[in-house]
């Protein structure tokens, strides 16, 4: 397709709208008639927004993350020149989209047909009907629809509904390929029939989401890669809706700019840390400082980038690295304000007398950057840690760099003290009922995803999250944001050489918006004990409690305990964990046991 459809926010590339994403435009904007494709792959990045790979100039960078996913660098969704005030080029900055699904239907007559079968206006990608548009005179077009059914699988594969099979031509049928999809009396799916207009062959939709309703082989097709991106796989295919929500889980890895990466220094060497970083040893690298002519460049001697760099390469090689511990490191190990006119700025303070009983440290953190990463997507179900082979590819073959959005932003930092969260996660009734929480959510898991590992299910991660749920809640009605331009970051580990117990809530936007100052100015002393006070009040009722308290919203989630809409859950922006892991009785207990609750002294001496 040729044809311009329309805008995206840059940010949507590595959220939802990234290559072998469907996405849905309107021809001619607002309005228009339907138009649906899905988002090609990172070669056509490379072919219509040159130049290609980490020589375009909309390119980022950040040492920790590349080393984690392997890439030398990161390209930022393309957009289009500015060639003049206002007028933006059309010869660059394009990204491409594929017309899928391919079988279309006319809102008039119902037939069903593949989009050869349909007309079209030069220019104009929205096909149409001829002869529901000649009934309706002038130039009146009776546009088709995008049908509502596809098959997609465990692997991330995408493919059209077998419509043909479906509906189970007579044998004496020669046409085959004109079919009507109508409606009836009936309700559901029932009450929608599939029929052809050569054998008179009728069936209707009902069972066509069972997990046995279509061939079991999958294709292996790849839409978004090319016609001929097909592969082998044993994965079982499902019919899912073209507007589902799980048809497509971006998989994000992210990172904060944190020193020493966050100097200026690292932000001059720009692509050049590539080459330095993958010489063969010190004497090579002092050799390509030499020849890079970076003294000149940087105001440094050669000894003084030898050291700085080499020092920079040991800690990206350590076997030991972990990105969120060494987050955490900076976050709670510096007691003066730090790191002035740098990308990673923060003021940290202890926690005020009113709450230094449950947390350690508050830290204010007033300029953040955090770049995040799309290293691929999974369908049906979303990502975990160590499931790497249901992640499906960006690229038919593996590149040098992967998108990536660069966010600036502002936040508080809490830390809770460990001594204390030692003491209530070993707690016997702490850990019975988190116990069930686990038990549910493993068995559900084991049907899911049988031989994968699943997450482990601890008292502090449900600990963490919930107090992240309740403190975004709670800062989007006092800062200015609102409750999906927060986001949580949680630093939570048992692991006897990372104990982690803390949790960052930050805003992250790609230009000045996300620094304007009203969320750091809550982590102030003279503030933060009234948000807890507030926050953990909301937490102590809900409006669909009892139901809530006790559990019984949170069985279709056998991973989280007492949590709902109407009191935890969050925008899937805002949380990392896609709305699971969460229960308010472990922050402020529930009417039968009020010790479960981390805060619930806290809550009581409120009253």
């Amino acid at each position: 397709m040729n044809d311009e459809l329309g805008d995206i926010r840059r940010s949507q590339v590595v959220t939802t709208h990234g290559p072998g994403s469907i996405i849905d435009f309107r021809s001619g904007g607002f309005g228009g008639a339907a138009v649906s494709v899905v988002a090609a792959g990172l070669e056509e990045w490379d072919r219509w927004a040159p130049p290609p790979g980490l020589g375009h100039e909309q390119t980022v960078f950040e040492p920790r993350l590349q080393k984690q996913l392997g890439v030398d660098g990161f390209r930022l969704p393309p957009v289009a020149v500015q060639v003049a005030p206002g007028v933006y080029s059309k010869k660059s900055g394009k990204l491409i989209a594929v017309r899928f699904p391919r079988w279309l239907q006319c809102p008039e007559c119902h037939l069903l047909r593949q989009a050869k079968g349909w007309n079209e206006d030069p220019g104009d990608p929205a096909l149409y009907c001829a002869d529901c548009s000649t009934k309706a005179g002038g130039r009146n077009r009776i546009h088709v629809v995008p049908v509502r059914f596809l098959v997609a699988c465990n692997h991330g594969h995408l493919d059209e509904f077998p419509w043909d099979y479906w509906v189970k031509h007579s044998e004496m049928c020669a046409s085959k390929k004109d079919l009507r999809l109508e409606g009836s009396a009936t309700a559901g799916l029932a009450g929608l029939v599939l029929t052809c207009v050569g054998c008179g062959e009728k069936r209707s939709m009902e069972g066509c989401f069972g997990p046995d309703a279509i061939p079991s082989r999958c294709h292996g097709r790849r839409p978004w890669l090319g016609t001929d991106a097909d592969e082998n796989c044993d994965a079982k295919p499902r019919v899912v809706q073209r507007g589902a929500s799980n048809i497509y889980f971006s998989v994000v890895e992210s990172a904060l700019d944190i020193p020493p990466w966050s100097d200026e220094l690292q932000k001059k060497l720009g692509l050049r840390w590539t080459m330095l970083e993958q010489a063969d040893g010190a004497e090579a690298r002092l050799a390509l400082i030499r020849a890079l002519k970076l003294p000149a460049i940087l105001g440094k001697t050669e000894l003084e980038l030898s050291t700085l760099i080499e020092d920079r390469v040991r800690r990206l090689q350590s076997p030991q690295r972990n990105l969120r511990w060494e987050e955490y490191q900076q976050f709670v190990l510096h007691t003066q304000p730090f790191g002035e006119n740098t990308e990673f700025e923060i003021r940290p303070a202890p926690a005020p007398a009113e709450l230094s009983s449950w947390l350690s440290l508050v830290t204010r953190a007033t300029r953040l950057r955090e770049v995040r990463a799309l290293k691929g997507f999974t369908r049906l179900l979303p990502p975990v840690p160590g499931d790497d082979l249901r992640v499906a590819k960006l690229s038919a073959e593996p590149l040098q760099w992967l998108p990536a959005v660069e966010n600036r932003g502002e936040g508080i930092f809490i830390q809770l003290r460990a001594d204390r969260v030692k003491i209530w996660e070993e707690s016997s009734n702490v850990v019975a009922h988190v116990e069930k929480i686990r038990l549910g959510y493993e068995s559900a898991w084991a049907q899911r995803r049988p031989g994968v590992v699943p997450k482990a299910v601890t008292p502090r991660l449900l600990l963490v999250h919930s107090l992240a749920h309740a403190l975004i809640r709670q800062l989007s009605l006092t800062c200015g944001y609102s409750s999906a331009s927060l986001r949580e970051r949680l630093y939570v580990d048992t692991n006897l050489e990372w104990q982690m117990s803390g949790l960052l809530i930050f805003t992250s936007s790609p230009d000045a918006d996300g620094t304007l100052g009203g969320l750091v100015r809550q982590g102030e002393a003279a503030y933060i004990t009234r948000i807890f006070e507030d926050s953990l009040a909301a937490m102590e009722w809900c409006s669909s409690d009892p139901l809530c308290i006790e559990g019984v919203h949170a069985t279709s989630e056998p991973a989280n305990g007492a949590a709902c809409h109407c009191c935890l859950l969050a925008a899937e922006t805002s949380c990392e964990e896609f709305n699971a892991f969460l229960d308010r009785s472990l922050l402020v207990g529930t009417p039968n046991d009020s010790t479960l609750g981390y805060f619930s002294d806290f809550v009581s001496a409120r009253g």
